[in-house]
């Protein structure tokens, strides 16, 4: 590989990195937040290789006839080319059950329980209601109707979890925040169908059996599918 061909990649990288920054594929694979950074590094790599086309031919310019000896890097460097493809290629989807049920729950105890607004039903994240749940003993969400949204997981005895997956910094350490599904529960659920369920607060909690970690339920009064959401992860568990 030439200079000139790393140029080339160098550029088509960063258009691509760019790309995926200014539309949602770059929600795949790191949180909102990064954005900016994205952003950045596309604009930077799509300079080094302008950069590195000028000083190429600024280099042959100076060798008189332009015919000066070419140096050629190790083939090792066509492996740049790679993201490359699988930017292009490859548009992973969102972790799903099968990462859920797969890993333990990453839900951890609050740091403090803001108040919560008048709205009836009361729109809260997945992890904002597990945490309440979990660890405040639902003293917050007593006598409330909440709507939570999530996607299904169904453990091997058949119950069934509303899951978010949360992120700290890309979908490579995302992790899974589940709640139980408790009450007037649609007979059937297929895994990975997002569901909008509206409830109440329940005591009732288990054990992740593969961390040991907290699974609050709630009591479903009314549940309906709704399309796979903006941002399919959850980012509020590490703020």
């Amino acid at each position: 590989m030439n200079r000139q061909a790393q140029a080339a990649v160098l550029f088509l990288v960063g258009a691509a990195v760019l790309h995926a920054g200014l539309t949602d594929l770059y929600l795949r694979y790191v949180k909102a937040g990064l954005r900016p950074l994205l952003l950045a590094a596309g604009v930077v790599l799509i300079m080094a290789a302008v950069a590195t086309v000028w000083y190429e031919r600024r280099g042959r310019g100076e060798a008189g006839d332009g015919h000066g000896h070419v140096h050629r890097e190790p083939r090792v460097a066509w492996l740049l080319v790679l993201p490359l493809l699988a930017l292009i290629l490859v548009s992973p989807p969102a972790l799903g059950s099968y990462s859920a049920m797969h890993a333990g729950t990453a839900l951890q105890a609050p740091l403090a329980y803001p108040s919560l607004p008048a709205t009836d039903p009361l729109p809260l994240g997945v992890v904002d209601y597990a945490g309440r749940a979990a660890y405040d003993r639902g003293r917050t969400l007593a006598h409330r109707r909440v709507e939570v949204t999530g996607f299904v997981a169904l453990a091997e005895d058949g119950t069934p979890y509303l899951v978010r997956m949360a992120l700290n910094c890309c979908a490579a350490d995302a992790q899974p925040v589940k709640i139980g599904l408790t009450g007037h529960i649609p007979p059937v659920l297929q895994p990975d169908t997002w569901l909008q369920v509206t409830g109440t607060y329940t005591a009732k909690q288990t054990k992740d059996p593969v961390n040991d970690g907290r699974i609050p339920f709630l009591d479903v009064t009314a549940a309906k599918p709704v399309p796979t959401p903006h941002d399919p992860y959850d980012e509020s568990w590490n703020n």
